[in-house]
């Protein structure tokens, strides 16, 4: 990879991972028109990098909100944190037993199947993108409200985002602050909660991808010192240009939910989903 590919690539995953149109497909369809296998075990670990520096981005953003309800007192702390581990466990539970659906129907018994397989479907990927956009449009036809985040809308929040986890396309930003606001959350408090979900759940997709990378690399007994050391210099380049796009990518985010604006993602994922299906 050239460093015009891996700055375009770094670019496109810090404004789409945080911006409600979901950086994988966007990632994905750069891939392709570079030339690039996305389903590769090396664009997984660039990949896997870009969402560290996303996740930097998220955490160096919101620090500020999140200290002054998530941290403002012991008892907040114990609800909030109740909230984000419930909604967790329920993302979880969702992604996986959806998971297991799609193995049971696409796959023959027997044969090996790894969710990744599918990132690469244009079909699957430009339908995600759709849904994203009409539940965003949906959500933005809602007057702004004022609820705060309970028990019941988190578990329903992280039911959302296992919907998303198994289909790149879905966004999750998109579809879990549109269910926030369905549920009655103010656009902050959603916004805030959505983000908050993303650095709970993110270092154990790292964690997972890490593996998968380092075990297809040894089972092709191509893992030397040097090689490893050849593919991380780079995407820890990748890892710093996301983390500054996606500071940028957040404020346009928070400014276009506060001013009513929220429909325009909507809209863009509805021609992105055109797009995407020309492409593949």
């Amino acid at each position: 990879m050239n460093p015009l590919h891996l700055i375009l690539l770094a670019i496109v995953q810090g404004a789409a991972e945080l911006l409600p149109v979901s950086s994988s497909a966007h990632v994905i369809v750069a891939e392709k028109l570079l030339g690039l296998d996305p389903t590769t075990p090396a664009m997984t670990l660039l990949l896997v990098m870009l969402h560290t520096g996303t996740m930097c981005a998220v955490i160096v953003y919101f620090w500020q909100a999140w200290r002054e309800t998530y941290f403002s007192s012991m008892q907040a702390f114990r609800t909030h944190s109740l909230h984000l581990i419930a909604a967790t466990a329920i993302t979880g539970l969702v992604g996986l037993t959806l998971q297991s659906l799609i193995q049971h129907i696409l796959v023959p018994p027997g044969s090996h199947f790894e969710i990744e397989s599918l990132f690469g479907n244009a079909r699957l990927m430009a339908a995600a993108l759709a849904s994203a956009g009409v539940l965003i449009l949906i959500s933005s036809r809602l007057r702004a409200r004022n609820g705060i985040p309970r028990l019941s809308s988190a578990l329903l929040v992280g039911a959302v985002q296992g919907l998303c986890l198994p289909f790149r396309g879905f966004s999750r930003s998109g579809a879990t602050i549109s269910a926030g606001l369905l549920l009655g959350l103010s656009r902050r408090k959603a916004e805030e909660f959505s983000f908050a979900l993303a650095v709970v759940l993110t270092p154990v997709v790292i964690i997972r991808e890490l593996h998968r990378f380092l075990k297809a690399q040894a089972a092709s007994q191509s893992l030397a010192h040097e090689s490893l050391l050849h593919l991380l210099s780079p995407s820890l380049i990748g890892m710093l240009l996301s983390f500054l796009t996606g500071l940028v990518a957040l404020r346009w985010l928070s400014r276009w939910l506060e001013q009513g604006r929220w429909y325009l993602f909507g809209g863009y994922c509805l021609v992105a989903s055109l797009v995407v299906l020309w492409v593949g």
